[in-house]
């Protein structure tokens, strides 16, 4: 059953707004810090490489005393091997890092969406899922339990693949995820993160099996992340929260949404 914010005396509509047009600003903001990371790094790159100096030595902390002082090393590198680091940096590490940062942004505001409408509906929770009776009776209000029943769903949504999020959610959210074709870009981006988090990069079965058609290698081979994946990642995530603004919207008017989007045809 679809839940309708027909009134719109509380705000819920322009809540769900605001959540998931922050995560759109992290994201935008993590394409602009990566950009600036990358051009550092190439500028790096090109002084080194036009320098005098035929090897560099570069001074660092590896940790700290017990007088809270650091404790400092430091390396020396031949100028190409210093260009080919800062390479690595630029190519390999800066998408990977990044990938990390996407996946978090978008998890997060699902966690955000889900536990903003299961309090404000706690229905949503379904009559199957039970609170621990210490927690009952710990509670000082009901808005307590309320938030203890969605931090106990979201925990256990944790621990689902993608598909069957997307599937436990569909009545939370009141949209089926796995109709938005970036919902299944997202499943192997993904994927992908959690074959660096456990597996070095490698594909491995799991990885096969959660990516399904999007799967961009075989078994045993090392997962590519590359600055067009990442870029590739990046609009992914831009579509797929733009999809489920729109499809909150429909379901919980926002009227920030709507000026919104006003104000954006109207420039045209």
């Amino acid at each position: 059953m679809v839940t309708t914010d027909s009134n719109l005396n509380n705000g819920i509509g322009d809540r769900l707004n605001r959540i998931v047009n922050s995560a759109i600003g992290s994201m935008f903001l993590q394409g602009e810090l990566a950009q600036l990371t990358q051009g550092a790094f190439e500028d790096a790159a090109t002084r080194v490489d036009e320098g005098a100096e035929e090897e560099i030595t570069f001074e660092y902390p590896v940790g700290y005393s017990a007088s809270k002082q650091p404790i400092i090393s430091e390396l020396r590198y031949k100028k190409e091997d210093l260009v080919q680091r800062f390479e690595y940096l630029s190519c390999t590490t800066l998408p990977i890092n990044g990938l990390y940062q996407l996946a978090i942004i978008v998890e997060a505001a699902f966690g955000d969406l889900i536990r903003t409408l299961v309090i404000e509906y706690p229905a949503k929770i379904g009559s199957k899922r039970a609170l621990p009776m210490r927690d009952i009776l710990d509670a000082n209000s009901i808005e307590e339990l309320h938030l203890k029943a969605a931090d106990a769903l979201l925990n256990d949504l944790s621990y689902r693949s993608p598909r069957d999020f997307a599937t436990a959610v569909e009545d939370v959210l009141s949209m089926n995820l796995l109709e938005c074709p970036s919902f299944h870009s997202y499943i192997e981006m993904k994927a992908t993160r959690d074959i660096y988090v456990h597996n070095k990069g490698f594909a491995n079965e799991a990885y096969v099996a959660k990516a399904g058609s999007h799967a961009r290698t075989v078994v045993g081979s090392q997962l590519p992340v590359t600055q067009v994946y990442f870029l590739e990642c990046y609009e992914c995530c831009l579509k797929l929260l733009e999809w489920i603004e729109g499809g909150l919207h429909e379901k919980w008017h926002s009227t920030e949404f709507a000026e919104r989007k006003n104000r954006q045809t109207s420039s045209k």
